[in-house]
C-alpha cells in the first residue's frame, strides 16, 4: 500500500470510526459491483460506510486531498455496473443513512435518506393514506439514493412517471464537500436552473446525494387486474398503441413474450394458464377504483379483443391479480435460472415495440442463441435479454453481440440505449453514440464545472477526455 493510501485509511478511520472503515478484501468484494455481472469492476481501497452527511463530507474531503476516486454505492441492485468499484478508489456505501426524516401529508410529501428501501418508504407513507409511485422490479430492497441516482422507473411509470416525476428537491455533497441544496417543497417552481432534475440520473458522477424531498400521491384504491394473451406480436403490439391512442391510462401495462412466461412458469412451478404459444402476454392494472376501474379494464379488454387477442380474463380479485403480479415480478429471477445472460434496458415508441420483440427473435436466430423478451409496454421500456451459456467456446462473445445488436436496433427505431437502468459502465460507448459529439461535450463541460478533478465515479457514464 501507497503512503497516499495508508494516510488516507488513517483519516477515514479517525473521521468516521474504525468500524465503518472496511478493507478485508473478503468483506470489499461484496461491495465492488452491481448485479450487471458483466461489467468491470476493480478492487477498493477501502469501502466506507458513513451514517450522516458530516461523514459523507469527510469522506469525500479526505479523498479529494489525496486524489482517490470516490464511487457512491447504494444497495448494490443496478443492473449497469454504475456502482461497481475502481482499483484503489473508496467506495462510499449510503445505507447506513436510511431515516424517513418528515413525512407531511398535509403537502403530500416525504422527507428521506439515501439509506432507505423503496418498499419502507411506500409502507411508512401508506399509513397516512399516501403513496410513492416509483416501483422498481427490486423495490423491496433497493435504495432510494440508487433509485435516485439512476432516475429507476418500474411498473407503474405508464400513470405515474419515473423517479424524477416524484423529486421535489435534494441535498448532495459536492466534490470540494460542501453541501448543495436543491429545489423546493412547493408543488410550483422555476427559481434558477433545475439542479435537482440534473443530479437524478447522473450515477454518482456529479455528487453524493444526501437527503431528498419526494411529492407523494393519495394511496390509490386496490387495483383490478387484467390479462391477454396473443399469438402474435404483431397484435399484441397493436392492442397497446390502441391502447395508448384511445387516451387509457391504466395504473400498469406490461408485456411478456412467450418464452418469458414460459421462464416464470418453471420459476415458480405453476400454470398461468394463458397459453400464450409464440406470441405475447400483456398484463395490465388499473387502480381508479369501483366503477371506473371496472370500466377501464373493460375498455382495455375490448381493445386487445379487436386486436385479436386469444384471451383475454379481468378480474376484481386482488389475491388473483396479486398471484399475476407475483409472476411479472418473478421474470427476473426466472431468467437469471435460465444460465447466464445480459439484460438490455432499450425504451422504444410505443408504437414500435413489436418490432422490438420480432427483431431480437431475429438478432437471437442470427448468433445462435435464445433472445427473451419482457417490459414496460405502458412507456415502451424493454428488457430484452440474451441467454447464453459462459463455459462455451464463442458464446459470451456472441451474446456481446446480440446485446449490441439490440442497442442497435433499439437506437433505429427512433429509441434510447437505456430507459431505467443507465449507463454505468457498460454502455459509454452507446451513449456517445446516442449523444453525439455536441451532447457529449455538455455532458463533459457539466461534469468539469462540478467534479474538475474527477473524484466521483471515474468513468462512469462517460469519459472526459
Amino acid at each position: 500500500m501507497t503512503d497516499t493510501g495508508s494516510g488516507l485509511l488513517a483519516t477515514l478511520r479517525a473521521e468516521l470510526g474504525p468500524e465503518a472503515v472496511l478493507t478485508d478484501t473478503d468483506v470489499t468484494a461484496a461491495y465492488a459491483r452491481d448485479r450487471m455481472p458483466l461489467a468491470p469492476s476493480g478492487t477498493p481501497l477501502a469501502v466506507v460506510l458513513p451514517s450522516d452527511v458530516a461523514g459523507v463530507q469527510a469522506v469525500v474531503r479526505a479523498c479529494a486531498d489525496a486524489g482517490v476516486p470516490v464511487v457512491p454505492r447504494g444497495a448494490g441492485s443496478g443492473l449497469c455496473g454504475g456502482a461497481n468499484a475502481l482499483d484503489g478508489c473508496v467506495v462510499l456505501v449510503t445505507t447506513k443513512l436510511d431515516r424517513i426524516l418528515e413525512i407531511d401529508p398535509a403537502n403530500r410529501l416525504a422527507v428521506v435518506e439515501p439509506g432507505v428501501v423503496n418498499l419502507h418508504l411506500r409502507e411508512a407513507v401508506a399509513k397516512h393514506g399516501l403513496f410513492y409511485p416509483p416501483d422498481p422490479a427490486s423495490y423491496d430492497w433497493c435504495s432510494i439514493g440508487g433509485n435516485l441516482a439512476t432516475n429507476a422507473g418500474g411498473l407503474c411509470c405508464v400513470k405515474y412517471g419515473v423517479t424524477t416525476d416524484s423529486v421535489l428537491g435534494l441535498e448532495v455533497v459536492l466534490a470540494d464537500g460542501s453541501l448543495l441544496k436543491t429545489g423546493r417543497r412547493t408543488v410550483k417552481g422555476v427559481a434558477g436552473y433545475d439542479l435537482t432534475k440534473l443530479f437524478v440520473g447522473s450515477e454518482g458522477t456529479l455528487g453524493v446525494i444526501t437527503q431528498a424531498t419526494l411529492a407523494l400521491r393519495p394511496l390509490p384504491q386496490a387495483p383490478g387486474t387484467l390479462v391477454a394473451a396473443f399469438t402474435g406480436t404483431a397484435d399484441a403490439g397493436a392492442a397497446v398503441s390502441r391502447i395508448v391512442g384511445e387516451g387509457l391510462v391504466p395504473s400498469l401495462m406490461e408485456i411478456m413474450d412467450a418464452a418469458t412466461v414460459r421462464a416464470v412458469e418453471r420459476h415458480l412451478g405453476t400454470d398461468l394458464g394463458v397459453g400464450t404459444g409464440p406470441g405475447a402476454l400483456l398484463l395490465c392494472q388499473s387502480d381508479a377504483g369501483g366503477e371506473a376501474a371496472r370500466h377501464e379494464l373493460a375498455a382495455i379488454g375490448q381493445v386487445c379483443t379487436d386486436a385479436g387477442a386469444a384471451l383475454v380474463h379481468a378480474t376484481a380479485d386482488l389475491a388473483e391479480g396479486n398471484l399475476l403480479m407475483e409472476a411479472r415480478r418473478a421474470v427476473h429471477p426466472a431468467i437469471e435460472s435460465m444460465g447466464a445472460h445480459m439484460t438490455d434496458d432499450v425504451c422504444v415508441p410505443r408504437t414500435r415495440i413489436a418490432d422490438l420483440i420480432d427483431g431480437c427473435g431475429r438478432i437471437g436466430a442470427e448468433v445462435g442463441l435464445q433472445v427473451v423478451v419482457n417490459g414496460h409496454a405502458g412507456d415502451g421500456n424493454m428488457h430484452p435479454t440474451v441467454i447464453y451459456d459462459a463455459a462455451a467456446e464463442g458464446e459470451f462473445e456472441r451474446a456481446r453481440q446480440a446485446f449490441d445488436a439490440i442497442c442497435e436496433l433499439g437506437l433505429a427505431l427512433g429509441g434510447t440505449v437505456t430507459g431505467e437502468h443507465g449507463v454505468g459502465k457498460f454502455k459509454q460507448d452507446w451513449l456517445e453514440r446516442e449523444l453525439g459529439p455536441v451532447g457529449l461535450r455538455v455532458h463533459r463541460q457539466v461534469k468539469r464545472a462540478l467534479d474538475p478533478h474527477g473524484v466521483f465515479n471515474p468513468g462512469s457514464m462517460f469519459s472526459l477526455e
